[in-house]
């Protein structure tokens, strides 16, 4: 793969399917409607999904494409795979509560290697550079032409005050009962994979998820918070967080700086 061509690609489309799911976000009411797990979707995440699954096949058609949107693709198994989640953060979306991004990243081997988070409600845009080190990028976002961009790096984390940041919709007793194990300094509510963006940036110092995820929840964000110097584990072994696992499911996981002092 080539990292040149890869991340203006995947950054490009980000931006692209942003405008389209705030099209539909600024507008009127959009139709809600529920897949086979019950879990919402709307016009934006197929719109999104469109674009994005159409760019990358006709830029990588030899490289298998997993999509949140697709069910087909969930039937696929590669080691090495594009996958993508349009609009993660549908229920932020659906209450315009901003917390929802675009993920688009690519998985080598079973490890995120490149990716990108956009959060367009948000105008924050962070992906990986084709050396593999994290950015974000503010300014105009011009769909051609990268505008500032700033090396972002995780924190040097205090373990008697930390900053912890925590699912928005998902917040449940186990995990408060988890953070209770930290000396914790604050903490932040978070939609989406902006969890994973947060750690990567400094903002917090650790992200624990005791509850369901997907792997295109999840690849782009631990992408960005990799290349940032930032680790992503199991909840139940503390082993580095593997892709192209069947069925596309996560385990429970923490995200976190190093010299955070994990508890079990």
């Amino acid at each position: 793969m080539n990292f040149d061509d890869l991340i203006p690609l995947i950054r490009r489309l980000a931006l692209e399917a942003g405008d389209r799911i705030m099209q539909v976000y600024d507008g009127p009411d959009f139709e809600v409607k529920a897949k086979s797990d019950a879990s919402p979707v709307t016009e934006a995440d197929e719109a999104a999904d469109a674009l994005i699954s159409a760019g990358l096949r006709a830029a990588y058609p030899e490289v298998a494409l997993i999509t949140e949107e697709q069910a087909e693709s969930h039937a696929l198994m590669a080691r090495t795979f594009f996958i993508v989640d349009p609009l993660d953060g549908t229920k932020e979306f659906v209450q315009r509560r901003g917390d929802f991004t675009v993920n688009i990243a690519y998985v080598e081997d079973g490890v995120p290697v490149r990716g990108v988070v956009y959060a367009p409600a948000q105008g924050r845009l962070f992906y990986t550079q084709p050396d593999g080190g994290s950015v974000e990028e503010t300014g105009a976002l011009d769909k051609q032409k990268p505008g500032n961009l700033r090396r972002i790096a995780v924190s040097e984390p205090d373990n008697g005050a930390l900053m912890v940041v925590a699912s928005k919709s998902h917040r449940d007793q186990a995990t408060d009962d988890y953070i209770g194990k930290y000396q914790v300094r604050d903490m932040k509510s978070a939609g989406s994979s902006l969890k994973f963006c947060l750690v990567a940036t400094g903002e917090a110092d650790l992200y624990p998820r005791l509850g369901r995820t997907m792997e295109w929840d999840t690849a782009a964000g631990d992408a960005v918070l990799r290349g940032a110097g930032g680790h992503v584990v199991r909840f139940d072994t503390q082993e580095v967080l593997e892709y192209g696992k069947p069925g596309w499911d996560n385990p429970f996981f923490i995200a976190y700086a190093p010299g955070v002092e994990l508890q079990s």
